[in-house]
């Protein structure tokens, strides 16, 4: 169908759309009149509508409104450029009747024309050309520089006419541009106080669907059972970006902030005296692997930097900056910045549960509440019930800190940050070259279009998020319930109690722990030297040779290992005699023996109906058994390893030399697991040959054949639950000690744990997506009416002043209310999906899920 391929359509009419955008270099009719009758007209306007040709008058008279329109004039060869002033046109702003003169920047702001200083302004901006910019930026992170430059080549692209340099001009324009829009936003324009009574963070936007205490909390929320309590738990993550750098290019003092702390950054004077006093403090080494974020701390690159990131908290669940989180990192990622950020943040809350996500939490959180008492009084807040959360470093530290394992903290990744610095890190390269003033505002302005974003698509993210965890709610469930057939109804009450005695009390034994230490390969040697010494000891030891024992005969298979640098040379100086010996008796090749053909014919290696010693296939089999887990424990390790290092890699390297480093890094631990993972097939090998002879069954359970597709990081951590978790990460590392039902049972113990967790997790998740629906209709709905009743909270002193600040605030309240008729539209058929998922009749007794209020739903919802 040609509306299928409309570029197909175009390619024949191309000729003349070329011939028609040519025809436009020209008058179009020559003979064409001026509208006021005279012959010849030469002037036509670039902007206007249509392509009419005016005489010098007329086009004068059609643009006293449109002053800065662009003028072509008609050479009888071609259109060159002009401009009405070289016309004579001269622009009168004045006042109208009624009104006494103004000074000369409020005559310019009133036309909309944005002056560039206020004594004496010589240059302006439209305020359309403003807004122009000030979306561009958002959308595009086109930086002022890049923008500027379009526009003087707009005028001329051949560079043969002199343009007056306004970028200066321009730049701080935009800068005080945006401060007023922030300020505009934030209603301080309404309070009779002025713009000197705002308070810290007062001009950063508030995510409606966080909880907030007199705005969207239902009364008596505090005093509500800790079952229902959790659903009002503010979720919040930090993180650092190493992108945002800052040149010492200037200083506070010619380039000062204009929002200081009213934003999202903190106030900066406050921030430094605070580092200042605690720059003596050392900072903890961790003890956790790859946190290179607090080891490397004091090394982190800072020459000629005046800041070498920030630091940031985030609304975990809803991706959005908060206020007073914001602050810059003078050298790394240390505590002493991020415990002054999160407690500057938390300073807006008054909820009595807090969530935390932070990469190096388990770090972080030791003597947290020691150091806030070393910081200013005005930061210090109770000691909430606060959770941690972290992901990508060892077993201990995920068993401890996942959420995936927590109580009350839905299906929340903790990686909202990340998605933010995608957006932000555009505008990098351009931020990094201004001004410590000007660069902290600009950040504030692209946070706070950053949070409206995510507020006017909350409608759509709420809804696909409720989707899906209907969905996967329903699927976990269904496969906890097939797991739980398999399984005596006893051991399900016995590990229910351990799991809900563990949530209560985090000092009890970690169900998601299996009861059964490691197994290695040196633990197994270990014990069969002390069986064998036991057994020299009694009398009983049937060893075939009084210096090798069927132990050491065995574990000479990693003597082979250690051997095969010499064997590789050896095998050089072989290669090397037979081309020589090659040209003298070329039959020798064919005899020559190698060096790598040689076998040591372990028990694994012959046939199964070939005569062996049975202990001697039993310690093979041991070992076998313990090289597989220790193979298996090291792919683990590395992948784990690799996921940290592409984590840090995307966030904190730059440039091509340091990419190939960090690359080359990578790639050694990829053939690292690699070499691991082929260790595992051949011991898996082994022990299938083995349990032919020795007659062994059921250790395949634990240890299965291992695939290309296995070898991958843990689903349900790494993609938040929605995935089949790759057997490697359910093994049920056991011991000698133990039986292999009860081996078995352990396994299955830990896996029921964590498919209980997972339908747990997921129907937190909605119940809190419908808390969470609900909290933004309210607090929608609570910032309508504050900004109608801002509306007549200043009294002006003319009538038009008081109309527009009337007016503005009127707008802003039908928008919010615009907002809550669009949500609600959206989530209609919300709660019909959740009884229907939840197997609740229609006509039940039961209260339904709600969404816009409690406890029953709005008709109109």
């Amino acid at each position: 169908m040609p509306q299928d391929t409309p570029l197909l359509v175009w390619i024949p009419e191309r000729q003349t759309f070329l011939d028609e955008t040519l025809r436009l270099e020209g008058r179009g009719t020559p003979e064409s009149l001026c509208c006021c009758g005279l012959f010849a007209p030469h002037f036509r306007c670039r902007d206007c509508f249509g392509t009419e040709m005016f005489c010098h008058e007329c086009v004068l008279c059609n643009h006293t409104r449109n002053p800065l329109h662009r003028i072509d004039m008609w050479n009888n060869s071609f259109f060159q450029s002009t401009s009405l002033k070289k016309l004579g046109l001269r622009v009168q702003l004045g006042h109208t009747p009624g009104e006494s003169a103004q000074i000369r920047y409020k005559q310019l702001l009133r036309t909309r024309w944005y002056p560039a200083t206020t004594s004496d302004p010589r240059t302006a901006a439209m305020f359309a050309l403003l807004e122009h910019f000030h979306l561009m930026s958002f959308e595009s992170k086109i930086s002022a520089y890049e923008f500027y430059h379009s526009l003087a080549r707009r005028n001329n692209n051949a560079g043969l006419s002199d343009i007056r340099d306004r970028y200066s001009a321009f730049m701080r324009m935009v800068h005080e541009w945006r401060h007023i829009r922030q300020l505009r936003r934030a209603g301080r324009g309404h309070d009779p106080d002025g713009i000197n009574a705002t308070t810290a963070g007062e001009l950063a936007v508030q995510c409606p669907a966080c909880p907030h205490p007199g705005k969207n909390l239902p009364r008596g929320w505090e005093d509500e059972p800790p079952s229902v309590r959790w659903k009002y738990a503010l979720f919040i993550v930090i993180d650092a970006n190493f992108r945002l750098k800052c040149k010492a290019v200037s200083s506070e003092n010619v380039d000062p902030s204009l929002n200081a702390g009213w934003g999202y950054f903190v106030e900066e004077a406050a921030y430094k005296a605070y580092l200042a006093d605690q720059a003596g403090v050392k900072q903890d080494r961790s003890t956790c692997v790859s946190h290179n974020a607090v080891n490397m701390a004091d090394t982190k690159s800072s020459y000629g930097l005046a800041a070498t990131g920030v630091g940031t908290v985030d609304c975990a669940r809803h991706d959005m900056k908060l206020a007073n989180g914001v602050g810059d990192l003078q050298k790394g990622e240390k505590y002493i910045n991020m415990d002054y950020l999160v407690f500057s943040a938390l300073l807006a809350f008054t909820v009595t549960m807090i969530n935390i996500s932070y990469d190096i939490a388990c770090q972080w959180h030791k003597k947290l509440w020691t150091r806030m008492e070393g910081m200013p009084s005005r930061l210090h807040i109770p000691h909430h019930s606060m959770t941690f959360h972290l992901k990508a470093h060892i077993d201990e530290c995920q068993r401890n800190f996942s959420f995936n394992w927590t109580k009350h903290v839905g299906r929340m990744d903790g990686e909202a940050p990340e998605r933010g610095w995608s957006n932000i890190n555009r505008v990098a390269m351009s931020m990094k070259e201004m001004g410590p003033g000007s660069r902290r505002d600009t950040l504030d302005d692209h946070f706070g279009d950053w949070n409206w974003k995510k507020i006017t698509a909350l409608g759509r993210t709420l809804l696909r998020k409720i989707g899906d965890a209907i969905k996967w709610k329903k699927e976990h469930r269904e496969a906890l319930r097939e797991l739980e057939r398999t399984i005596l109804p006893t051991l399900i009450l016995q590990w229910k109690s351990e799991v809900e005695s563990w949530e209560h009390d985090s000092s009890q034994r970690n169900p998601f722990e299996s009861r059964f230490a490691p197994i290695t390969q040196a633990a197994v040697r270990l014990q069969l030297a002390e069986l064998e010494a036991r057994e020299l000891q009694a009398g009983t030891n049937v060893s075939l040779h009084t210096d090798i024992s069927p132990t050491r005969l065995i574990t000479s298979d990693n003597q082979k290992t250690a051997i095969q640098t010499r064997i590789t040379s050896l095998q050089r100086r072989i290669d090397a005699w037979a081309r020589i010996q090659e040209l003298y008796i070329p039959i020798v090749s064919q005899l020559l023996l190698r060096p790598d053909t040689f076998k040591l014919w372990l028990p694994s290696e012959l046939e199964p109906t070939a005569t062996c010693d049975e202990r001697l296939a039993t310690h093979e089999w041991e070992l076998r058994h313990a090289q597989a887990l220790d193979a298996l424990n090291e792919v683990r390790s590395h992948l784990r390893l690799r996921s940290h290092m592409y984590i840090y890699k995307d966030r904190n390297v730059r440039g091509q030399a340091t990419s190939t480093r960090a690359q080359a890094l990578i790639d050694g631990v990829e053939l690292r697991k690699q070499h691991h993972v082929e260790k595992y097939r051949r011991a898996r090998k082994a022990l299938l040959a083995l349990s032919h002879r020795l007659d062994k069954s059921g250790w395949e359970i634990c240890l299965p054949q291992l695939s290309d597709s296995d070898v991958r990081p843990m689903g349900d951590m790494e993609r938040q639950g929605t995935g089949t978790i790759s057997w490697i990460w359910l093994d049920s590392r056991t011991d000698n000690s133990s039986s292999e039902n009860e081996r078995v049972q352990d396994c299955v113990r830990v896996e029921w744990c964590k498919a209980r967790a997972r339908v747990n997790r997921w129907s937190e998740e909605v119940e809190l997506l419908l808390e969470e629906m609900r909290r933004v209709i309210e607090f929608l709905k609570w910032q309508a009416g504050w900004w109608s009743g801002r509306a007549s909270a200043r009294v002006m002193e003319s009538t038009a002043e008081q109309e527009g600040v009337t007016a503005y605030a009127c707008r802003q309240a039908a928008l919010r209310l615009s907002l809550i008729a669009s949500f609600q539209h959206l989530w209609r058929d919300v709660p019909r999906h959740v009884i229907a998922a939840l197997n609740i009749p229609m006509d039940s007794d039961n209260d339904p899920p709600t969404i816009d209020a409690r406890p029953q739903l709005h008709n109109d919802l």
